[in-house]
């Protein structure tokens, strides 16, 4: 179906990137493609930081695995959609242009043209901002917190500016948000219904049964405006597989053990202390067996 008002169909399923390179090889990360493509999804989500947990060393593989697989996978680049993300403010990921600061248009259309590279195409069918430039609750914050404010953010014009000039040049096609706010996405809205600037195609946010914050503060914005979900993190960082609640803590190759003490905003959500977390997921693991 169409994302959002769009003209770029895609598949039910997105297969998502965010280990290739990391917790799995560029081999595994290959075969899952393939077994996703030939099943049909063509619909493949990445990001310039990723893989997680992020590290100079491995940054940039999985767009890499991305743009080498459908390289050498002797499919037309038409029919397969390449959605990746531009990197919002952080002080931690120095080796992605020194933090990055802020998300203005000159770090949007630096982003742009590194993730071309790595994915070896000449355009992006869906690039979406990362996260906000300004504050918002996210990554495992619920309430806004205005004391919190870091100052003036870049303005939303300039970012759907930059964002419409890599669409004029033919490298972008559609632009999406992600961890975004209802507050932000309508204005991203407003600015393009009034003007020439690009439409935002879609959000994506955290949706699983463990956070359904999307349906008491978004899904309305999206219906009316109609703007399609990515819901990323389905089963909750694996939670939901039930492979967690053994008093062992689970497997341990399993990801959030293989990685524990590097994961800090995936363990501020998915914490094994938070009582109420694991007590759901027993419930749930209950009614579905």
């Amino acid at each position: 179906e169409n994302l959002g008002k769009s003209d770029l169909c895609v598949s039910k399923v997105c297969l998502g990137t965010m280990q290739f390179g990391e917790g799995l090889s560029m081999e595994e990360g290959y075969a899952q493609m393939n077994y996703a493509y030939e099943r049909g999804v063509n619909f493949f989500d990445s990001a310039e930081m990723y893989p997680v947990p992020q590290n100079e060393k491995s940054h940039g593989r999985s767009e890499a695995c991305l743009g080498r697989w459908m390289k050498n996978s002797g499919h037309p680049r038409d029919r397969i959609h390449v959605a990746t993300k531009v990197t919002g403010p952080s002080g931690q990921m120095t080796w992605i242009r020194n933090g990055p600061p802020v998300l203005d248009a000159a770090a949007i259309t630096a982003a742009a043209e590194d993730s071309l590279l790595r994915l070896d195409t000449d355009y992006i069918d869906l690039l979406q901002l990362h996260w906000p430039d300004r504050y918002v609750p996210m990554f495992g914050d619920v309430d806004f917190d205005s004391t919190c404010d870091y100052g003036a953010a870049i303005p939303i014009e300039e970012q759907l500016e930059a964002l419409s000039t890599l669409v004029a040049q033919g490298k972008v096609r559609e632009v999406g948000l992600s961890n975004e706010t209802p507050w932000g996405l309508m204005r991203f809205c407003q600015l393009a219904a009034s003007g020439s600037l690009p439409r935002v195609a879609s959000i994506q946010n955290a949706y699983h049964l463990l956070n359904r914050t999307f349906d008491s503060t978004l899904a309305e914005v999206c219906h009316r405006e109609d703007v399609s979900l990515l819901a990323y993190s389905p089963l909750a960082m694996g939670h939901l597989t039930g492979k967690y609640l053994d008093n062992a803590g689970g497997p341990a190759n399993a990801r959030l053990n293989v990685y524990k003490g590097q994961y800090a905003e995936i363990e501020s959500r998915y914490s094994f202390e938070r009582p109420n977390l694991m007590s759901a997921v027993k419930e749930y693991m209950a009614a579905a067996t």
